[in-house]
């Protein structure tokens, strides 16, 4: 299994991107960077979109990739309904862009499939699990595994809770956000992200409860706070002994 890494911060500028995420190629996890970093035939070889939650730098690409894709058939987006009714009744609603559900008549460009925590389901060649974590809005984390076995958990925006879920995932590979520096924990808090001592204190409960910790690569960074969450990191990998990095765009990781 490959992932690639198309967006790895919480913002856009110049060399940095909203989170997306693309699995073999054929199997992406949010939108919120796929055609700005994919060119048309990588988009077209696209087989379903996982998306997690409604936030915007989540959800921005779904109408441009609609339009792209439109006279091509119809592309799968999976996920949980409190995002279908964010996407239908403002990006889909036929206003600021056309309503891809609907459109083009004889094969709209969109279907929505929705899926229910807990529940595993089969997209393509891989088994997906959404579990449910904790964030200001209703979010899931998917748990990918592919037809050889290999496990990947990518919880999303996410902030302290992570324990809910740890009983119902065995990752290989753990992809889970780190927004802030530590001097920010309370802002972190408030906002449902977390910090390298709040990521610290959720891995120390999945090596609890599992056994290990599985390798770790961290997204949904703030640029303008990126030197010093790196250091605060390297600190956190060395005291747990543990693989952790920086997500960069770009990124491929082997499965």
């Amino acid at each position: 299994m490959e992932i690639e890494i198309l967006g790895a911060h919480s913002v856009e500028i110049a060399n940095a991107k909203p989170p997306a995420l693309v699995i073999d190629r054929v199997l992406a996890l949010d939108a919120g960077s796929l055609c700005s970093s994919l060119s048309l035939p990588a988009q077209q070889r696209l087989k379903a979109v996982l998306l997690s939650h409604y936030h915007y730098d989540h959800i921005r690409d779904i109408p441009m990739l609609a339009m792209n894709l439109s006279y091509q058939g119809t592309l799968e987006v999976y996920s949980i309904p409190p995002v279908f009714d964010i996407l239908s009744s403002y990006l889909l609603d036929g206003k600021m862009y056309p309503n891809f559900l609907k459109w083009p008549e004889q094969q709209p460009a969109i279907k929505f499939i929705s899926i229910e925590p807990y529940k595993t389901i089969n997209i393509d060649r891989y088994s997906v699990l959404a579990v449910p974590v904790p964030h200001t809005v209703p979010t899931v984390g998917f748990q990918i595994t592919s037809p050889k076995g290999k496990r990947l958990f990518y919880t999303s925006d996410t902030g302290v809770g992570l324990s809910n879920c740890w009983e119902y995932v065995s990752p290989d590979l753990l992809i889970t956000e780190l927004s802030l520096p530590q001097r920010m924990e309370e802002w972190a808090r408030r906002t449902a992200h977390l910090t390298p001592k709040l990521l610290q204190a959720e891995l120390l409960q999945f090596r609890q409860a599992k056994g290990y910790i599985p390798s770790l690569i961290l997204i949904h960074i703030n640029p303008l706070l990126e030197s010093e969450i790196e250091k605060e990191v390297a600190e956190l990998a060395q005291e747990l002994g543990a693989s952790i990095t920086l997500g960069r765009e770009g990124m491929k990781i082997q499965l």
